[in-house]
């Protein structure tokens, strides 16, 4: 309790100061930066459509932060399979293969680099998001289920995840992007599923190690590099969901059950990349909910982070 109380006051002292959050309302700050572009690497929390979902409620609204973001610069995002440059994708892990739902198909975050960096065209207006972390979680959860990673293996392997993420990172900025924005992973231990497997400690220590790894191994890019808190904002949403508009913050709002692998939490799990407004609980009103499934979230909690995020990018640059 004390420690979600100082949260609160930190977050109250930053709305009463000019380092304004998204809750606050919006800043009188004039942005130097005016992008042309907003590029985008990651998993599931900036997929925007790739396979013509996101991992949310797909409602036809803005419903991913990424998106947020860009429409407050007056952009729009539209994944690389329509022509856009949001490279990121479900369940894409940051290096290893397969993803979280045991599809090698499926980019990693090098991979999307990879492919972005083969004609790497970056002017001095484009802004990079790269938010990703949550697939190698949840696929090392499943490999310690499986007895094939002992739980400090897992920890172990979140951090080595969250230092080849900030490789990435970097690989970007030596190829000249000026403007990223990082979020990593936010604290799975808040998710619907930790809280079900009763392994929310375990969980903690590995998303928590997995953000460590990442912020560490970036201190020397502050330059081109803005890490904006994802799991600080999802703590709050989490426990305080009342300030912030919530009714629940422990229970999907999607029914979608995939029958398949899914998000990479086991088969005969809500899948929120098949969520639509046709496919919530009875009654329920979707604005009024933080998860979509027991992982993802509802476009209310992304339209708040992306606020969030782009009031730290434009006080930044």
């Amino acid at each position: 309790m004390a420690a979600n109380w100082m949260r609160r006051s930190l977050l109250a002292a930053a709305c009463a100061s000019a380092t304004l959050l998204a809750a606050c309302g919006s800043s009188s700050i004039d942005s130097a930066i005016s992008p042309s572009r907003i590029i985008t690497f990651g998993d599931a929390m900036a997929d925007v459509g790739q396979k013509g979902s996101s991992y949310t409620v797909n409602d036809g609204s803005t419903n991913n932060w990424t998106a947020q973001l860009a429409a407050q610069y007056g952009l729009t995002i539209k994944p690389v399979s329509a022509g856009g440059l949001s490279y990121a994708q479900g369940n894409a892990r940051i290096t290893a293969t397969p993803d979280a739902a045991g599809d090698s198909s499926t980019p990693t975050v090098a991979q999307q680099v990879d492919q972005f960096l083969a004609n790497p065209q970056f002017t001095d207006n484009d802004v990079v998001l790269v938010s990703a972390g949550a697939s190698d979680i949840i696929a090392g959860m499943a490999a310690v289920q499986a007895g094939s990673l002992t739980e400090e293996q897992y920890i172990a392997a979140a951090g080595q995840a969250g230092k080849d993420l900030a490789q990435q990172v970097i690989r970007l900025s030596d190829a000249g992007a000026k403007h990223i924005v990082v979020t990593g992973s936010y604290d799975l231990e808040r998710s619907p599923w930790a809280k079900g497997l009763g392994k929310q400690a375990l969980i903690h220590n590995a998303s928590q190690r997995f953000n460590d790894d990442l912020k560490i191994n970036l201190e020397r890019y502050g330059k081109t590099v803005l890490y904006v808190d994802l799991a600080y904002y999802v703590n709050l949403f989490e426990a305080n969901p009342g300030s912030y508009g919530f009714d629940s913050s422990s229970q999907p709002v999607c029914t979608s059950v995939d029958a398949g692998p899914g998000i990479g939490i086991g088969a005969g799990e809500v899948n929120s990349a098949l969520c639509t407004t046709s496919t919530l609980l009875a009654g329920a009103d979707q604005n009024r909910y933080l998860f979509a499934d027991k992982v993802y979230l509802t476009p209310a909690a992304h339209r708040l982070f992306g606020d969030y995020a782009y009031n730290q990018l434009r006080e930044r640059w």
